[in-house]
Order: C-alpha cells, then sequence, then structure tokens
C-alpha cells in the first residue's frame, strides 16, 4: 500500500505554526475570537492534542502574564476536518485576585467540534509534595524510535508515526503499533522530547505539553486486553480530557509520561497519566475516557 503522505519538511516548525493563533477579535463583540490551521492526519479527522493545545493558546491570550494555566476540562464533541481552519471563542468567564477562568469554544463549519474551561492562577507560595517517578525504567536512548521501529512500511499510519509527528516517542516496555509483546498489564510509560529546541516561552512549552498529552494514553486500556492499534475493527476516539499543570518545565528535553488504566466498561475506558522530566519532577497530571469498542473484545 502506498498512498501520498503529506510529511512536513519539519515537524517542530509546523507545531509552532499550528499554534500561533491569528487574533480575528472585534471591538463589537466581548468575545475573543482566534482562528488557526488543521494538520494534517492520516484517518482525516483533527488530532485532539492539537485542538486542546490551540484551545489552551487562545484562552492563555486573554489571560495577563504571570497567571500561568493550572488546569483544564474539555470535551470532544464532534470529530474535526483537516480541510478546514477552525475558529476558538474565548468568553472571559473571571478575573479574580488570584484566579482567572476561560471558557473556550472551538468551531468548524459554524458547529462546535470541542469546548473546554480553564483555569489561571498567580504563582503563590504553598504546600509542596509529589508522587515519585517509577524507577528502573531504561534511559530513552536505550529504546528504538518510531521512524527505527516502522522502517520503510508505507502505510500513510506508518509514515505518520515515523515522519511527521513533532516528538520523539519511545515505549516501555515496548510499542503496540502492530503487537502487544509481553504481559497484558493495564499501565506503561512512554519518553517523549521534540524533536528540536524550542523558544524560551513557558506558555508554549504548557502549550505543547498538552498537545502531546494526548498521545498514547488510551494505550493503557488496549494493552491490558492485547489489543494493537492495527487489531481488525478497532474503533476509538477520545471523549473528554482534564490536565492539571503542577510545575513548569520544558518539552525539548526528555519526559516520561506513565500511563494506566483504571477500567473500561460499556465501550468506554478511563486512562490517567503523570508527566515528568527525566530527573523526576512532577510537571502534570491527566485523565481521558475514550470511545472503544473492539470487536469480540477481551
Amino acid at each position: 500500500m502506498s498512498l501520498d503522505v503529506p510529511i512536513p519538511s519539519d515537524p517542530l516548525a509546523e507545531l509552532l505554526t499550528t499554534l500561533d493563533l491569528s487574533d480575528a477579535s472585534g471591538a463589537r463583540t466581548k468575545e475573543d475570537i482566534f482562528i488557526g490551521p488543521s494538520q494534517w492526519m492520516p484517518h482525516g479527522r483533527v488530532y485532539g492534542g492539537q485542538v486542546l493545545a490551540q484551545s489552551l493558546v487562545a484562552a492563555t491570550r486573554t489571560v495577563d502574564a504571570g497567571r500561568p494555566v493550572h488546569s483544564l476540562h474539555g470535551y470532544f464533541l464532534r470529530p474535526g476536518d483537516i480541510q478546514l481552519p477552525i475558529t476558538f471563542s474565548v468568553d472571559r468567564l473571571r478575573d479574580g485576585r488570584s484566579f482567572s477562568t476561560r471558557r473556550v469554544q472551538a468551531y468548524q463549519n459554524g458547529e462546535p467540534i470541542f469546548s473546554m474551561i480553564a483555569s489561571f492562577q498567580d504563582v503563590d507560595p504553598g504546600l509542596d509534595h509529589q508522587i515519585e517517578m517509577p524507577s528502573n525504567l531504561p534511559d530513552p536512548e536505550s529504546l528504538p524510535s518510531a521512524a527505527e521501529l516502522m522502517g520503510d512500511n508505507p502505510h500513510p499510519v506508518a509514515q505518520y508515526w515515523s515522519k511527521a509527528r513533532p516528538f520523539d516517542m519511545r515505549h516501555t516496555p515496548s510499542p503496540i503499533y502492530f503487537t502487544v509483546e509481553g504481559e497484558r498489564v493495564a499501565k506503561q510509560a512512554v519518553w517523549l522530547k521534540a524533536l528540536g529546541p524550542l523558544p524560551d516561552d513557558m506558555e508554549l512549552h504548557r502549550a505543547a505539553l498538552a498537545y502531546l498529552s494526548d498521545y498514547s494514553i488510551l494505550e493503557s486500556i488496549y494493552r491490558r486486553h492485547g489489543i494493537p492499534w492495527s487489531y481488525p475493527g478497532l474503533k476509538t476516539a477520545s471523549l473528554d480530557h482534564a490536565m492539571w499543570f503542577h510545575r513548569h518545565g520544558r518539552v525539548d528535553d526528555w519526559l516520561l509520561y506513565v500511563q494506566e488504566s483504571p477500567s473500561a466498561q460499556g465501550g468506554r475506558g478511563l486512562a490517567t497519566g503523570r508527566i515528568y522530566t527525566r530527573d523526576g519532577k512532577l510537571l502534570a497530571s491527566v485523565a481521558q475516557e475514550g470511545m472503544v469498542r473492539v470487536p469480540e473484545a477481551n
């Protein structure tokens, strides 16, 4: 199988362009309006992490500097069309002494495809603790990249995984692209790092962290049942996404995304994740429920 896959010459530069929304706000409306492009995806639907990150960028543009995002909660309402740009409408729900709240609606063809509420807080001192990062995991340099695993596979999905994503992803114990190796457990970890350096802009790094948080998080569900991405008839879609930002960190350094699934039932599965820096600092926690429909599921 050989299809024309529009591989960007520089996936990281394309990501930066995707997150650089244009301001289309008007003086006659109380809403702030932004417009962003859609990235190509092999299945024709907008990648959930893209619209999530763009929505965060839109909300952040309306908040005073020095008040970073600390949480967001979003629902994926309709599949996005990669052929169309996305319009982001931001409502300034509240600006208090310490917190700001924003609601973002993402539209295509006049219909909402994603809805999110995000909260921002001044940087304040306070109690500090975290769950420790798992130990005894292999270093990312010792694990194969997606490009090394895919080789010359001509399938458009394989080509996208190996060449078009702006992040290097390395699974432990192993990826589940075509097979599920080892024990059937509802947990895994993935090392991720941007393909190159990013500007020293923490708002951009937080948006990129939101972008990558949608990668692979549902895989802990599939691993538990021995289901690879290539399983015939597999149908999956993100339903909602929640994220809590704990500490600042860079996405152009190696990050460890620890993922597990506490439950799957009724054609849905819940997955949670924790994102650490390489030296063990917990940057963010993530939760997502997805539609999971598998013929003759275990």
